[in-house]
């Protein structure tokens, strides 16, 4: 049956009648908030929930270990929450043959792109009274300034109405893409809670078309060349060298988080794709190298430096621009070392 995103918190009857749902469409951060609810709900009812994620190629190229995922009892949970990624009408068959014989502790997620209306997938799902379909549109003008508001309020972070259509405008239209900024916006207003347009804009991007991440991750991966051309752009610039260490700051907490789950799982690429905030596409072969590169001691290393040149850059604000290339600098030479 088809439900409307924000039907399903109204209707909470219908997680316990329901355990197949289809999410489909461009909005993945809608998607994502579903998902998020129906686990959240379910959790009230079963305390032990296990978790799994696939993607449809596996369970294509694996048939049997699907079916076993779902008929296999759990020693240590209730029940089993089974998201499956980037399904298409291939998977169709499968969805066909458990939907008559399903167990009742077992609830499947499938994540979809856009579907056609003819897709067979999506009208299972439409068709069946007993399956959930949710169309996740682009979020609209409104949705994303009363997500703002919530996250920035959530915060005690003051921001101008100019600024939350800045962020606005960058999110295109999605909120995934606006919580990713204003992630970024959490991480550099640690001790100040006022930010000006001209600090969000430096945030978001600087120096014209090179954005922050861009300079960290090539850093990062220890690529000194691409480094140094964007250093040398930037160096007769104005920069906020804060800013920047907090950019940096935040993306190796990401990768400590994914690499402390690394030896709970020997497959990475899952644990990347897997990833919260996601990791946009383009960035996912960087991530990947970046923890081949780095082990968990290295990454903690850098954390305790960041605050350290931190200090030094407010302590001497006359050579601060120096301290932080110099600081930059070295963890580009000691990536390329290692990789």
């Amino acid at each position: 049956m088809i439900v409307k995103s924000y039907e399903i918190k109204k209707n909470k009857n219908l997680l316990k009648k329901n355990n197949f749902y289809l999410l489909y469409g461009e909005n993945f951060g809608l998607k994502k908030d579903i998902k998020n609810f129906i686990t959240t709900e379910l959790k009230r009812d079963n305390s032990e929930l296990e978790f799994l994620s696939l993607y449809e190629s596996e369970i294509i190229n694996n048939e049997e270990n699907f079916y076993n995922y779902i008929y296999s009892g759990s020693l240590f949970s209730s029940a089993k929450v089974i998201t499956i990624h980037e399904c298409s009408d291939k998977i169709i068959e499968k969805i066909e043959n458990i939907h008559s014989k399903y167990p009742e502790n077992v609830y499947l997620v499938f994540f979809s792109e856009i579907l056609e209306k003819k897709s067979k997938l999506r009208t299972f799902f439409e068709k069946n009274k007993d399956a959930i379909c949710i169309p996740c549109y682009l979020d609209n003008e409104r949705d994303l300034e009363t997500i703002a508001q919530l996250e920035l309020k959530k915060n005690n972070i003051s921001i101008s109405r100019e600024i939350i259509n800045l962020l606005i405008e960058k999110a295109n239209s999605d909120r995934n893409n606006l919580r990713n900024e204003i992630d970024k916006i959490k991480a550099y207003s640690l001790d100040k809670k006022t930010l000006s347009i001209d600090e969000v804009k430096l945030l978001i991007n600087f120096s014209g078309d090179y954005k922050s991440d861009i300079l960290v991750n090539e850093c990062l991966c220890g690529n000194i060349i691409q480094y140094k051309k964007i250093i040398s752009e930037l160096y007769l610039s104005t920069i906020n060298q804060i800013l920047l260490l907090r950019v940096l700051s935040n993306k190796i907490h990401r990768l400590l988080k994914i690499k402390q789950q690394e030896n709970e799982s020997n497959n990475l690429d899952s644990l990347i794709n897997n990833s919260k905030p996601v990791i946009f596409w383009k960035e996912k072969p960087m991530v990947k190298k970046q923890l081949t590169i780095w082990n968990l001691d290295e990454l903690k290393k850098i954390i305790y430096n960041i605050n350290n040149t931190e200090l030094l850059c407010k302590k001497n604000p006359q050579i601060s621009k120096a301290i932080f290339f110099s600081f930059f600098l070295k963890i580009c030479i000691k990536a390329n070392n290692y990789s």
